[in-house]
């Protein structure tokens, strides 16, 4: 309402000024007189006062109440049986309460309307409260309906233990839409038995609403709090909206229920949306756009979707017996008015924001029924989670890589990446003698070796492969093969075994690699036979025999000599051409018919055992890296 425009009930008008203030103190009329109760003289305030009994409807709107009219007001109305103020039909739009709102234990009977009221005094405080129509006073009791729609309350907002009942007709509602807490606003411990309303409320100081209870439909839808928001313990029974709610300092639903919430948000958080400890009782669908959502041991006892911008995400002992989808979302939230959500909270962020979604651990989840799409699990923590085989990864979902051994690197030479988990960059960055770029461990990561890794990487193997991604697969398996070899239980024979299978083919997934050990073993083959291997020349067939001295038959016996040991000079084009005829074939197991010296003959089986072992090598790691 303008403050240029009279009120619509007759007014006191006390102070009216043309030119200043035209209409003049807008306090409703006692009943009788023609000026408000702020202005009524003393003898007749009195008498006003002294009629009054508990229970009595009455009608103060627009009337300034000071500290001591108001509790000279409450005390006419107090019961002397209770000792409680007691009233009926309660309206105060637009009062002003300059001092000290005291309405501990006051029972309203009927409705209590507090639209468009301003709290300036010290304090309004309204401890272990009773609201049992939907209003809010420390101790009251409201069994009718109870608005504070566009009320401003300049100091603290106290409605611990408060309880808003649900009236006789069978409805009953506490209405805060618009309403302005510019300092704290304390809610715990409240009953709101019918439907809470806190639509487009700004709370500018921390709002609490600790072991509150919403029996019916709560909503927040718009609201705003520049402080933290405190759900810890609260239960929402009905259906539960904070769309479009923004939250600038941290939201704490942690232990909070939500027995029948369908949706929550979608709303934006510059700071941390606790949701640990917190429980839900049906399917819903999660929207934030928040700086971390923290969800450990958080219970979810049906379907669940979340669906988040900017967050990392903390979801250690996280509990679900359903499908559960944590997904990235690429684009603003749009809202059901078609709009979409200002994501205008968010100045910690880098410029330009990074709406990526990391995920920064899963332990101790059971991921039989867990999807993750388009999230970055560079920093995840998967050491101890349960059926980690049956996680499903859904769109681009990625990982950290290892850093290059050297730093140095020269064509041909290159260093190929590897998807890994932190853990083994935590690992890694704790040995000697670490190369640069092993990401050391966060607090509260734990210790995780080779020997708690190893079954990790083989999980996650079967799950890409189940999922039919290969190629990614290849590198989960890497890194199985390298726990393995850096893991204590296992015999010195066998990790040396896997360490020559790591250094010739890199566990058969680098084919460069089984490729350069097969051109170095080639090149020295046929240096080797060069050298020692090929004879100095090809042995000439010889042919003897016995003429008989009256003719006859003659008998010849054809021979060959032993090769000869190479003399002079060895490196010759010629003697290069027939070694590496008989290298190739020794590649493809083939014999090459060249007369070879007897340590040519070794070193040609040495050959044909070694290289084609290497050349099979290199074919299978191209064959990791392709297959589907």
């Amino acid at each position: 309402m303008s403050t240029s425009e009279p009120p619509p009930w007759p007014h006191c008008a006390h102070g009216a000024d043309p030119a200043a203030d035209p209409v003049g103190c807008r306090g409703i009329h006692v009943p009788g007189h023609t000026v408000c109760l702020a202005h009524l003289a003393d003898d007749d305030r009195d008498a006003y006062l002294a009629a009054l009994t508990p229970g009595a409807s009455i009608d103060h709107r627009g009337t300034n109440f000071t500290e001591s009219l108001l509790n000279a007001f409450l005390n006419a109305l107090r019961d002397p049986e209770t000792g409680h103020p007691c009233l009926g039909h309660a309206k105060f739009g637009l009062a002003t309460f300059e001092g000290a709102a005291l309405f501990e234990s006051a029972i309203f009977e009927d409705c209590a309307l507090f639209e468009s009221a301003t709290f300036k005094g010290d304090q309004a405080l309204f401890d272990q409260a009773t609201f049992k129509g939907g209003a809010n006073f420390a101790s009251a009791t409201f069994k009718g309906q109870a608005g504070f729609s566009q009320a401003t309350f300049e100091d603290s907002a106290l409605f611990g233990e408060a309880t808003f009942e649900v009236g006789s007709a069978g409805f009953g509602s506490a209405t805060f839409e618009a309403a302005t807490f510019e300092s704290r606003a304390e809610f715990g411990l409240t009953t709101f038995e019918g439907i809470a309303l806190f639509d487009s409320a700004t709370f500018e100081g921390d709002a609490g609403f600790l072991m509150a209870i919403f029996k019916d439909i709560a909503r927040f839808i718009s609201a705003t709090f520049q402080g933290d928001a405190l759900f810890m313990d609260a239960t929402f029974k009905g259906n539960t909206w904070f769309n479009s709610a923004t939250f600038k300092g941290d939201a704490w639903f942690e232990s909070t229920t939500f027995v029948a919430a369908n949706e929550l948000g979608p709303l934006v958080c510059a700071g941390r949306v606790v949701l640990s400890g917190a429980a839900f009782g049906g399917p819903v669908t999660l929207s934030f756009a928040a700086r971390r959502l923290e969800c450990r041991r958080t219970r979810w006892s049906s379907t669940a979707e979340i669906r988040l911008r900017y967050a990392t995400v903390d979801f250690a002992h996280a509990v679900f017996e359903y499908p559960l989808t944590i997904a990235a979302e690429p684009d603003p939230f749009v809202l059901t008015n078609g709009r979409q959500l200002a994501e205008d909270p968010f100045p910690i962020l880098p410029i330009p924001r990074d709406p990526r979604v990391r995920v920064a651990s899963l332990r101790g989840v059971d991921a039989a029924h867990l999807v993750l799409s388009d999230l970055d699990l560079s920093g995840c923590l998967f050491a101890g989670t349960v059926h980690l085989d049956q996680l499903r990864l859904e769109g681009a979902c990625t990982f950290d890589t290892a850093p290059p051994a050297v730093w140095w690197r020269w064509p041909p030479v290159r260093f190929t990446e590897r998807r890994v988990l932190a853990e083994e960059h935590h690992w890694r960055a704790s040995q000697p003698g670490a190369v640069q770029g092993w990401n050391v461990a966060v607090l509260g990561a734990g210790r995780a070796g080779p020997l708690q890794l190893a079954p990790v990487y083989r999980a996650l193997r079967k799950a890409f492969e189940d999922g039919k991604h290969e190629p990614g697969a290849a590198d989960f398996y890497y890194g199985e093969m390298e726990m393995r070899r850096h893991a204590d239980d296992i015999p010195r024979s066998e990790r040396g075994l896997l360490t020559a299978y790591w250094a010739l083919s890199g566990y058969g997934l680098r084919a460069s690699r089984a490729l350069a050990w097969l051109g170095a073993a080639m090149l020295l083959t046929i240096v080797l036979l060069m050298a020692v291997g090929i004879a100095h020349d090809t042995p000439k067939q010889t042919a003897t025999g016995t003429v008989p001295a009256g003719g006859g038959k003659v008998t010849f016996e054809i021979d060959k000599g032993d090769p000869q040991n190479p003399t002079g000079n060895r490196f010759t084009g010629e003697r290069f051409e027939k070694a590496l005829n008989v290298t190739l074939n020794s590649v493809v197991f083939r014999s090459s018919g060249q007369d070879l010296t007897t340590a040519g003959t070794y070193i040609e089986m040495t050959s044909r055992l070694t290289e084609p072992v290497l050349l099979g090598l290199a074919v299978l790691a191209v064959r990791n890296r392709v297959k589907r």
